[in-house]
């Protein structure tokens, strides 16, 4: 295989270059980690090569990084003595490692985290979407630390706003300030080196070059200047786009509401539960008989009391893997055992039952706690929103908005929560409330939290094998 002839020319400077630490600023969809993967498996299968260490921000990035390299050592036929995945224990957090060892004795290996110490390790450090990473100073320290022994650095990523250290770094750079070298290739750039002829050479598309290229910029809308054009967005700005929310949206998904009065309070147990009974009897039973039986079914909530809304988002697990929303349920003013006892009844009956997210912040523990005991930590992650958590879930549920694998229902009250998250400092949160002054409509982002916890609980529980609930529910009878 002649190597120039497969790399487009940005491709080709990348890997090219030999220094030692290297940044690229890079669009989304040009193919630079797929030129890594390449350079990579180039070093480790070298008898003067080097280990290879890449460090993504989730398992499926290090999952896929290295089938690339596997795919391309088959491509060069460079004998692979042995692939193989691995578990490592890092401050009491799971981190898969997933490896592949080469003749020459030297291997790639991509983790799916990053562990708090790198600095026993040698070789070359691969950090990618560097701006999605959770404490990227740190992460650099490690990997710095392979320079000593003639190791070397490459950090990949698109911007993540501009007060996000990522882009820190590129300004420093820009100012001399550190001595790395530093690439930066856009959208526009990447398809005057031929991109366009590329992904119609191997995707056989037959899409005109303007037709095309107009269309990837609808797909990103507003956020077009960051993902595509590498202009870090302001702080402040919008995290998900009105066009990418519903090009997601469909319209028969059915959004269930209960709102309490606030009499409802006085009334007794029995008749409290009773009531509840009768809601879940009339509204939510018909749905659940609906459920594909043979889909895996995930659970995501946002818990409030008064001030905004408790929403159970449901997500089913399609044959494909994509995810679809059988339907969501909204809760306003409802009583703590009332949430108890709605949670308990979806959970219960929810076909393949493999995981749920449940906002355990606050009065919110309770029900976290609750549906804990009564399924196990297993299967309920209870979830206490930082920063740091919302700096590696929100890029999972973007991503899935991105790629259109899975579905929301179509309301303008969802698309406004999921417009009310905002990137403050490099950071998506939810920054602010909608109809605020109106008590009986005020929205506090409550259906995105609650999406966000579903894909959340599925990327991390995804795996356990199925539980006969049945027996669970009966053990907890006794």
């Amino acid at each position: 295989m002649k190597i120039d002839s497969v790399l487009l020319p940005y491709q080709k400077k990348w890997v090219s270059d030999t220094a030692s630490v290297k940044f690229y600023e890079k669009s989304r969809r040009i193919g630079v980690t797929w030129a890594e993967a390449l350079d990579n498996v180039l070093t480790a299968c070298s008898n003067k090569g080097m280990d290879v260490w890449y460090i993504g921000y989730n398992k499926d990035m290090a999952k896929e990084y290295i089938d690339t390299c596997a795919d391309w050592a088959k491509k060069l036929n460079q004998a692979v003595s042995k692939i193989y995945d691995n578990e490592i224990i890092d401050e009491d957090k799971k981190i898969l490692s997933y490896s592949i060892t080469f003749h020459s004795g030297y291997k790639i290996t991509a983790l799916s985290g990053r562990p708090s110490n790198l600095r026993g390790k040698q070789g070359k450090a691969v950090i990618d979407e560097a701006a999605f990473h959770d404490d990227l100073k740190e992460t650099m320290k490690a990997a710095l630390a392979f320079l000593i022994w003639g190791g070397k650095v490459a950090v990949i990523s698109t911007h993540f706003g501009e007060d996000n250290i990522f882009n820190e770094y590129i300004e420093d750079i820009r100012k001399g300030r550190l001595n790395y070298s530093l690439h930066r290739t856009t959208f526009d750039d990447a398809i005057n080196d031929g991109l366009y002829e590329r992904v119609r050479e191997i995707t056989k598309m037959k899409t005109a070059k303007d037709e095309w290229i107009a269309s990837i910029y609808a797909d990103y809308g507003e956020s077009s200047d960051e993902e595509l054009r590498c202009i870090p967005s302001k702080s402040g700005g919008a995290y998900f786009t009105s066009f990418l929310v519903e090009s997601c949206m469909e319209a028969d998904i059915p959004i269930v509401r209960l709102n309490l009065p606030d009499e409802f309070m006085q009334k007794s147990e029995y008749t409290k539960a009773s009531y509840i009974d009768d809601f879940l009897h009339d509204e939510i039973e018909p749905l659940m008989h609906k459920l594909n039986k043979n889909n895996r079914h995930f659970i995501g909530e946002d818990f409030a009391r008064s001030a905004d809304l408790s929403v159970f988002w449901i997500l089913s697990e399609n044959k494909d893997l994509t995810l679809s929303t059988p339907f969501i349920v909204e809760l306003r003013n409802a009583p703590h055992k009332v949430q108890e006892q709605i949670a308990h009844y979806i959970i219960d009956r929810l076909p393949r039952f493999n995981g749920g997210g449940f906002d355990a912040r606050g009065n919110g523990e309770y029900l976290a706690e609750s549906c804990t005991e009564r399924y196990g930590e297993d299967l309920i992650i209870s979830v206490k929103a930082s920063e740091s958590f919302y700096l590696n879930a929100f890029p999972k549920l973007k991503a899935a908005l991105e790629d259109k694998t899975i579905t929301l229902p179509k309301s303008a009250d969802i698309l406004a929560d999921f417009r009310s998250v905002k990137v403050v400092k490099g950071v998506p949160k939810i920054v602010e409330r909608v109809n605020e002054k109106d008590s009986h409509l005020k929205r506090h982002g409550d259906s995105v939290i609650a999406c966000l916890l579903g894909v959340y609980a599925r990327a991390e529980l995804g795996n356990y094998e199925q539980v006969d609930y049945e027996k669970v529910v009966d053990a907890w009878k006794l």
